[in-house]
């Protein structure tokens, strides 16, 4: 088996493009499958098991080449406090958000169709399939509150998923890090949809709202209000990244040494599991 790519920035950007094209496709697929199906063919609980699971399964895609980042606020806070290089978050960065044009782009020629009936004008109706929208496009959410909506949940994103790939923190095994994180995705979304539409992903919206406008989608970067709003999503998540990355790091110090002897009534880690005759 060849070994082109392997361990090199251009098989990395291809991981990352890879897994994040297949986290917008489920992402975006699912939220065209429940809005030209009005409701009867999934509703917000289908949409945030299928954006957690694209998670999952892009990590999976991806985990070994380049780290699985798929989303430029991981990047950038794993360069600003953990090892990744800094040369690196550009490049990442593009790769993802190119993953995603990509993506929507497939998703929107596959619901062409079902998007021309329901929506023929390509107005606001459909155009939250692609790109988030304050209060989900319905509620007269104000934009500084859909920004700080997501600076707090591209937070709890990075501390949550810096938390379970910490190995000094009983860690999940690799082989299961990816389904935990796609279920910290799902809680999110869950109870963090309301107010922004939980993109926590600046290459997650900006991606597919340039595939959206880039095939008849002319308020693509606008609101319901016809305020520009793709700068939210796009900076929020960032800032976001940046704080729950330095409050996790900000706990870290107080984690054991790895050759720290177990404490009784502690979570052991596999080293210190007890076994059994």
């Amino acid at each position: 088996m060849t070994s082109f790519g392997r361990r090199t920035l251009l098989g990395e950007v291809v991981a990352e493009f890879a897994g994040t094209m297949i986290l917008i496709l489920m992402g975006v697929g699912v939220v065209a499958q429940v809005v030209t199906g009005d409701g009867a063919l999934g509703d917000h609980d289908s949409i945030a098991w299928a954006w957690g699971l694209g998670v999952t399964f892009g990590v999976y895609v991806a985990a070994r080449i380049s780290g699985a980042h798929l989303n430029p606020a991981v990047s950038l806070a794993l360069a600003a406090f953990g090892d990744f290089e800094w040369r690196k978050v550009l490049p990442y960065a593009i790769a993802q958000t190119a993953g995603a044009f990509v993506a929507a782009l497939i998703v929107r020629g596959i619901y062409a169709d079902a998007i021309a009936l329901v929506d023929p004008d390509l107005t606001i109706a459909t155009q939250g399939i692609f790109s988030t929208l304050p209060g989900n496009g319905s509620l007269d959410i104000s934009t500084s509150t859909a920004f700080l909506d997501q600076v707090v949940g591209t937070a709890i994103l990075l501390f949550l998923v810096l938390a379970v790939t910490d190995v000094r923190n009983s860690a999940p095994v690799a082989t299961l890090a990816p389904i935990v994180i796609g279920l910290i995705v799902v809680a999110i979304g869950m109870a963090w949809g309301t107010n922004a539409g939980y993109a926590i992903n600046p290459a997650r919206d900006l991606g597919p709202r340039l595939a959206s406008f880039a095939t008849g989608y002319d308020t693509a970067f606008e609101d319901q209000r016809g305020e520009l709003y793709f700068w939210v999503p796009l900076i929020a998540p960032l800032i976001g990244g940046l704080i729950g990355a330095a409050a996790y790091r900000g706990l870290s110090l107080f984690l054991p040494d790895e050759d720290e002897p177990q404490e009784a009534g502690r979570l052991p880690t596999d080293e210190h599991t007890p076994t059994h005759a």
